[in-house]
């Protein structure tokens, strides 16, 4: 039977393929990123109305607040190793209650007066800050007061650095967790702690470290206005390059914020400007390319030169991989010694570090523990703590309900779907193709655009006239399904209605290879999304798109999914706010659970979704949708039922 009200223009496959490619999208929007802020094209006057708003956002997507009252940490010395020139102090600190950390304090001798400090970050080297001991030991020697304390992997209590990475704790993107907020909270505490001490002159702070100690000296430096001149080291590349060039892959996570906010590298060098920074790279990086760094550079250089302060950032080049270079080394102690005690002494003139491992400290002369850390100390499960969750919100009536979801759809459009289209594309239907078999009144296969660069395709299946406008139920097919799976599903829940199937990215014809997952989950979190946000818009676009269709009646439009694919489902209608039904089969509870190490379940994970709001709460949320179980009804989802009871609105349902 022909459906001549809508358009028959066929799509060829050559179209399709050339979009429809996970890993091309995901560079274009590091791109874009990486390319919506030109910090050089800004104004001083400007940036002082846009600096407090990214700083707000950085700080946030950190998972933490500047703005509450802080008085210095609880600090515990647990011994001094005198050395030639200077001293070093073993202690810990609570940088919050129960999570201490391990640090040692190098002190030049004779201190007569404040003396400028430094902030040495590590990287994720065993040992820590015995592995990096040299160079906090070079800086004491030139008469600053060091602070080098370790990070939450590889040193005196090991901790989880790697949750995504190695792990499969994909469900901290879920939290808003980061291990680069710890990492970050610590070196704040820090220098809380050294404004204490009447060595320490606070107007001449700086603070350096290699790779992960490289990114944290950005954040550092971004975060504290405390900070005078940072030196980053192995730390720093435009997104468009690490998503396009895969060099997220060998990243630990604490290597770019949960990026809900979309921002790049360039926001976080514009919040330093107009401070001291010398940029430190090598040339022949595995995780950073040199010329993303030079443009990188380049672009903040040209910021600070319209503050008047082009002298205050510099890039210097050295050659090798991710490693530190006696060129490197030697500028960024002429850099402090410059920049935080107003001496100009060519790197030329200075000495590198002690590279003799003989004449080093053992590491265990440095330990700050004894035996056992402190009762009670948090660095294993920090992951569990760091962020407090909310508990369940307290709904008496129907008030509060509509408050909530007016609270929480506010939240996850800025928070956790931010990187939808701005300006949705246009939908651009089309029918592939009609038979006249399969269902009683034909088959139809459209397709329409989701977001530019996925088209997806709407297969509907007329079990009424396509004259006459009849309820419409859209299945999700699910990643890695048996054929006929779906088929199998809709015969249960939608007889004798009109069916449509519809594949969302990472299913069917717009999936990817299943080792891609890891990658993708990773790369998609740097870019201000999920896989599971993406298909959450590619449903919500098919709703749109399925009113259109002949046949269709635009208010009875339901959705059906199993298994993971029913988040997908909820959050869709949630948006959408028009579904007269949602039908679920083994739906999760929550999104707050781990994966395998390889990545290759279900990704229910959505950026900082915990923050606002759980599955279990999805079907109070989207009343009066309905919500319809197929089979039982997880515990979990008794809040919803109790709150749908308690304001009077029709509770969800078993089918039949």
């Amino acid at each position: 039977m022909l459906i001549a009200s809508f358009c028959c223009r066929p799509v060829s496959g050559q179209q399709t393929r050339q979009a429809n490619n996970i890993l091309y999208y995901l560079h274009g929007e590091a791109a874009a990123i990486t390319n919506n802020f030109s910090p050089e094209d800004i104004s001083p006057d400007e940036w002082k109305k846009l600096r407090p708003e990214y700083y707000h956002q950085f700080i946030e997507m950190m998972g933490f607040s500047m703005d509450k009252i802080r008085t210095p940490p609880t600090v515990t010395l647990t011994g001094t190793v005198q050395e030639d020139g200077y001293k070093i102090e073993k202690f810990y600190y609570a940088s919050s209650p129960g999570l201490y950390v391990p640090g040692n304090l190098y002190i030049p001798d004779g201190i007569q007066s404040p003396r400028p400090a430094v902030l040495y970050l590590c990287g994720h080297a065993h040992g820590q800050k015995a592995h990096y001991q040299a160079h906090a030991r070079r800086l004491a020697e030139l008469g600053f007061v060091v602070l080098i304390f370790d990070t939450l992997q590889f040193g005196e209590v090991w901790g989880h650095h790697w949750g995504p990475y190695n792990q499969g704790w994909f469900h901290w993107y879920s939290r808003g967790y980061n291990p680069a907020a710890v990492e970050l909270w610590n070196a704040i505490r820090g220098l809380d702690y050294l404004s204490t001490r009447k060595e320490v002159d606070m107007d001449n702070i700086g603070v350096t470290g290699i790779s992960g100690g490289g990114s944290q000296s950005w954040y550092m430096a971004a975060a504290d206005p405390r900070i005078k001149a940072a030196a980053p080291v192995c730390g720093a590349g435009t997104l468009d390059s690490q998503v396009g060039e895969r060099r997220i892959d060998g990243h630990c996570d604490c290597m770019m914020p949960n990026n809900g906010f979309q921002i790049g590298f360039q926001e976080i060098g514009a919040l330093i400007a107009p401070r001291a920074l010398l940029i430190a790279q090598s040339d022949q990086d595995e995780l950073y390319g040199m010329a993303s760094t030079r443009d990188f550079y380049q672009k903040l250089s040209d910021f600070y030169t319209q503050f008047e302060a082009g002298d205050n950032v510099s890039l210097v080049a050295t050659p090798g991989g991710h490693s530190y270079h006696e060129t490197s080394r030697k500028a960024i102690f002429s850099f402090f010694l410059h920049h935080l005690m107003g001496k100009n002494i060519p790197p030329q003139q200075l000495e590198d570090i002690e590279s003799n491992p003989s004449k080093l400290l053992p590491e265990e002369r440095l330990k700050v523990y004894g035996e056992s850390p402190p009762d009670g100390d948090l660095t294993p499960v920090i992951q569990d703590h760091f962020i407090e969750m909310p508990s369940p919100p307290t709904i008496t009536d129907e008030e509060d309900l509509k408050k909530l979801r007016r609270k929480v759809k506010d939240y996850l459009l800025t928070r956790t779907f931010g990187a939808f289209p701005k300006e949705p594309t246009a939908l651009d239907g089309k029918k592939i193709y009609q038979t006249a078999d399969l269902a009683p009144f034909g088959n139809s296969t459209f397709s329409f655009t989701s977001e530019k660069g996925w088209r997806l395709k709407l297969n509907v299946f007329y079990r009424k006239p396509p004259e006459e406008k009849h309820p419409l139920v859209i299945i999700l097919r699910s990643p890695g399904e048996e054929r006929w799976d779906s088929e199998g599903f809709a015969q249960k829940v939608a007889k004798g209605q009109n069916v449509a199937y519809l594949e969302v990215r990472g299913t069917g014809e717009v999936g990817w290879a299943p080792e891609l997952n890891w990658h993708v989950r990773r790369a998609a979190a740097w870019t201000g999304r999920t896989i599971a946000s993406m298909q959450v818009y590619d449903a919500f676009r098919a709703l749109t798109f399925a009113r259109t269709l002949p046949g269709v009646d635009p208010e009875k439009i339901s959705i059906a999914a199993r298994d993971g694919m029913t988040a997908i489902a909820l959050y869709a209608a949630f948006l959408d706010e028009q579904c007269e039904e949602v039908i679920l089969q083994n739906p999760p509870g929550t999104h707050d659970q781990p994966s395998p190490k390889s990545g290759r379940d279900f990704p229910l994970e959505m950026l900082n979704v915990l923050r606002i709001t759980d599955l279990y709460q999805l079907p109070a949320l989207i009343s009066p949708t309905r919500v319809v179980f197929e089979g039982e009804v997880p515990e979990a989802f008794n809040w919803s039922r109790e709150i749908l009871e308690k304001t009077g609105r029709p509770p969800f349902t078993m089918p039949g």
